[in-house]
């Protein structure tokens, strides 16, 4: 008897929850949105949250706020989006050096991957090995072999400490022979400032960073680091058309949520997300831009950080990397 009034307490106590969570998905957004970036405006995590959200305020009918938090090799804005509500207002736009690369990099991270959500992957770009006129060399067989006959001379930006860009180039340093000193940034901004200026001679970044002035002769591009050359890139050869085989190196951008968010909302987000990016204004600035648009559920995106991570802390260990 004393079990009947128990199950229909429980009961109406699991349906008003579930009501909650349904009533959360319909009426979200009813407040703005941040996108959180954990890097200064320009390069290709900024570029891409800014070409994901003008199209994701009009899809929501909602406003979407940009807010660029770099520091700290991107723990700073990992660090905010792992402590905020849980409610899908507070999003990362996730580069991924830091996401899969800073947990090898820095044993005491201000968060952990588990505090992060999978929600989307947004974007993707393969990098182009970069340099300043001054460098004797056209071709990346020049450059290499002026690189080994004058070790040390030469510097090269990175976006800062564990960035791809900076364990990219430790990668090919170790794979061609060559040495060149690390200038670290804070995001891809202030060093490609530099490396035009010709204070830093090299830099190794995704095509939004360096497109442009590479195209107008102010940089030289000596290789992209994809299977194939990029569009916006046609006459600079891959690193193995140029030679260098098995040297590839490729950036994505993801959106992630603080862990606990409801899945109805999380749902929302990537269905919307994705609508974004089919946009034809979206392709359209994305191509200009030299950005790919490269759409992948939260289940997918979940599996891609588990195997990256397995893989860049072996590429970390071999070389030896440290935040420091």
């Amino acid at each position: 008897m004393t079990r009947r009034p128990f199950l229909r307490s429980a009961l109406l106590a699991a349906a008003t929850a579930a009501c909650g969570t349904l009533a959360l998905a319909q009426a979200f957004p009813n407040k703005p949105i941040t996108l959180i970036v954990p890097n200064p405006p320009g390069g290709v995590v900024d570029t891409s949250a800014r070409l994901l959200a003008d199209p994701l305020a009009r899809i929501l009918n909602a406003t979407v706020v940009i807010d660029n938090r770099a520091g700290g090799s991107g723990n700073v804005a990992y660090g905010h989006v792992a402590r905020s509500p849980a409610d899908g207002y507070t999003l990362l736009t996730s580069y991924s050096a830091y996401h899969v690369g800073n947990p090898s990099l820095s044993p005491r991270l201000p968060w952990s991957q588990k505090e992060l959500a999978p929600v989307a992957l947004i974007t993707a770009a393969t990098n182009v090995i970069a340099a300043h006129p001054s460098v004797p060399a056209n071709t990346l067989a020049e450059f290499i072999d002026y690189v080994k006959k004058n070790p040390g001379r030469l510097s090269y930006a990175s976006q800062g400490n564990g960035s791809l860009s900076h364990i990219g180039t430790e990668m090919f340093k170790s794979q061609t022979g060559t040495s060149m000193v690390h200038i670290p940034y804070r995001g891809s901004g202030p060093a490609i400032q530099d490396v035009l200026s010709g204070q830093v001679q090299v830099f190794m970044t995704t095509p939004p960073s360096v497109m442009q002035h590479v195209l107008s002769g102010k940089l030289k591009a000596f290789a992209v680091t994809g299977k194939t050359r990029h569009p916006g890139l046609p006459n600079v050869p891959t690193t193995t058309e140029a030679g260098l085989k098995g040297f590839e190196l490729e950036a994505w951008v993801g959106i992630f949520a603080p862990a606990g968010t409801p899945a109805d909302v999380i749902t929302k987000l990537t269905a919307s997300i994705k609508q974004s990016l089919e946009q034809p204004d979206t392709k359209t600035r994305a191509a200009t831009a030299g950005v790919e648009l490269r759409y992948l559920p939260p289940e997918a995106l979940d599996a891609l950080v588990k195997r990256e991570t397995e893989y860049w802390a072996k590429t970390i260990k071999a070389a030896g990397i440290t935040a420091d």
